[in-house]
């Protein structure tokens, strides 16, 4: 059987390039040639700290990251109607079960038996080849690129945050944290029409990034008071949509504060602890609805639209590329690099 690269967390903080079998498909799977692969904040927990959320990596074996991922069809099953080897391909990641309460109801992310790549105990496709149902293989349009592809995994997560806090054309919103989700969430929230964009960061390249994609105000935290500056853009109203994502203690305890009466907070970040205190007479006082997000479902179809139509410009957020073979030292910049990293991603071929 034919081999291939494919890189492995070997122990906390160390990436290691071993072989793999490419693998044989038939019937609705394709065999996808990767060509890039980005590198998500739960990818750096897993590789630094073992662990996302309630998701724990086994230190004992070897374990593939990576689940934001495009590449080329380079062979199709027996029963494949819809693709044909040569295509463009962005992977949505996470395979359901189909027949459960939840995904015949349309809401599949929420799907209990979700095989999810990269979320232990399930490999990622830091790989250059990977087999999956075609089915949740999107087809790229011409003027689309795998690395724009690949990117919208991280945009749709922003557009179902959108769609969950139900922006419309002229909504005042404020989006904290300036991180990958951060910046396409202020994308999606503009392409649904928002009136103004608020982000707040404490890093500058964040914030300049968050001006050059369309923030009318940006708030640097480490100088200045976010409740304060909201207070003054919005004349002491409040935004009528917050997006707290950053997933940290201290602003997710701003929502309530910040959010005008009657208007949504929609949680996108995960904090590392599971509980918080929050001010809940704020949210009684002024009637607003929380709303959360857990991955995302129905997205990629209208992701792929809306980059294809240059209505989105997803590929700006890519501040570093990687070769395969220097996984390591990609690995290590977005641990570590806190001054000018947005978005890193693996090129394998």
């Amino acid at each position: 059987m034919a081999r291939q690269k494919a890189a492995f967390m070997d122990g906390l903080d160390k990436m290691v390039i071993g072989e793999v079998d490419i693998p044989e498909v038939s019937g609705k799977n394709v065999l996808v040639q990767l060509e890039y692969v980005g590198i998500c904040g739960s990818d750096v927990h897993y590789f630094h700290s073992g662990q996302c959320g309630p998701y724990v990596v086994d230190l004992n074996e070897q374990f593939m990251l990576g689940h934001e991922c495009a590449g080329t069809v380079a062979a199709i099953g027996d029963e494949v109607t819809s693709l044909k080897v040569g295509d463009k391909v962005a992977l949505e990641p996470g395979i359901t079960c189909g027949t459960c309460e939840f995904c015949k109801s349309g809401k599949y992310n929420l799907c209990p038996d979700v095989v999810f790549l990269a979320t232990p105990p399930v490999q990622g496709c830091n790989e250059e080849y990977i087999a999956f149902p075609e089915n949740m293989c999107f087809k790229l349009p011409e003027n689309v690129s795998t690395m724009e592809g690949a990117l919208i995994e991280p945009l749709s997560v922003g557009f179902h945050a959108a769609n969950q806090g139900n922006v419309q054309v002229g909504d005042t919103v404020l989006i904290l944290g300036g991180g990958c989700i951060g910046l396409v969430t202020l994308l999606s929230c503009k392409a649904h029409g928002a009136g103004t964009i608020i982000l707040a960061d404490a890093v500058d390249a964040k914030l300049e990034m968050a001006k050059k994609m369309g923030a009318e105000y940006v708030i640097d935290v480490k100088t200045q008071d976010t409740l304060e500056e909201v207070a003054k853009i919005t004349g002491g109203r409040g935004v009528d949509k917050v997006f707290e994502c950053a997933g940290h203690p201290a602003t997710i305890a701003q929502t309530p504060f910040a959010v005008c009466k009657g208007g949504t907070i929609v949680l996108v970040g995960l904090a590392a602890q599971e509980e918080i205190n929050y001010n809940f007479a704020q949210i009684m006082d002024k009637e607003a609805k929380i709303e959360s997000v857990f991955r995302y479902r129905n997205i990629y179809p209208k992701a792929i639209a809306a980059v294809a139509s240059g209505a989105i410009d997803v590929k700006q957020i890519v501040t570093h590329e990687f070769e395969l073979k220097d996984i390591q030292a990609a690995y290590e910049e977005a641990l570590n690099n806190k001054t000018d990293l947005v978005k890193a991603v693996i090129k394998i071929k």
